[in-house]
């Protein structure tokens, strides 16, 4: 299985949508709270090509974005083959 890490920030709805969905599919990821640590925000932003928001999401060193762009995937068939 493919290395999945989540940037994720306190309170953040996308995010918890974003882990049911990888739970619903099977995957385990590891999550990053991008507030738990100094420097994690600018790890991100840095990783996911200046984007801001939360959650960011990889699969190995593939960006897949966020919620949004992690539920088309799953919409189009394309989840699964992506993170096994």
């Amino acid at each position: 299985m493919k290395k999945i890490i989540m940037y994720t920030g306190p309170m953040c709805n996308f995010c918890d949508a974003a882990k049911r969905l990888l739970a619903r599919n099977n995957a385990t990821f590891t999550e990053i709270d991008i507030a738990s640590k100094e420097g994690l925000m600018e790890e991100m932003i840095k990783k996911a090509n200046g984007k801001r928001t939360v959650p960011q999401i990889f699969v190995d060193e593939y960006h897949v974005g966020g919620y949004q762009e992690l539920r088309e995937l799953e919409k189009q068939n394309k989840l699964k083959e992506l993170i096994n």
